[in-house]
């Protein structure tokens, strides 16, 4: 007789995520992260969900402008597949009913001129800074880094970064 409960099937919350460089970009690599505004020294790229009939292209451009305060960025590449992470415990219970994300990546460059501005309606963010590739992981929150590091390597391979 098995005694084992079936497990249970996770949900994950189609979202997605922009790795946004500088204008500086392709002379100077430098990558955008910042501090949640709800979690302490919790480091991170822009990104968010997808709403209802939204392609993840049109998400993308509404989510850094509610998040970082601008949608001037060039689409510089996508990660060609979607990317699953499941949320630690403490953030589990305030994105019930998910269990985690599922994400879409691009890579976008500010366009010059662009302007970032995190006092936004509803600030997710409160400090930003540019950083070098070899500073990003100094910065991250620990659940998200795998995803990084995956998506960061396919990028930097296909010569991107």
């Amino acid at each position: 007789m098995n005694d084992q409960k079936p497990l249970k099937e996770k949900r994950y919350r189609p979202n997605v995520a922009a790795i946004v460089l500088s204008s500086k970009y392709p002379e100077k690599v430098e990558f955008f992260i910042a501090s949640r505004s709800d979690i302490k020294d919790a480091w991170q790229f822009p990104q968010g969900g997808i709403d209802e009939g939204e392609t993840p292209q049109q998400a993308l451009f509404r989510e850094l402008k509610e998040e970082i305060g601008t949608d001037e960025v060039e689409v510089v590449a996508e990660f060609p597949e979607w990317v699953s992470y499941d949320f630690p415990e403490v953030i589990a219970k305030k994105m019930y009913p998910f269990d985690g994300q599922c994400q879409k990546y691009f890579l976008v460059r500010l366009k010059p001129g662009a302007k970032i501005n995190l006092e936004t309606e509803e600030p997710e963010f409160i400090h930003y800074t540019f950083v070098p590739y070899q500073q990003i992981f100094d910065y991250i929150t620990y659940f998200k880094r795998p995803v990084y590091k995956r998506v960061l390597n396919y990028f930097r391979k296909k010569g991107y970064l």
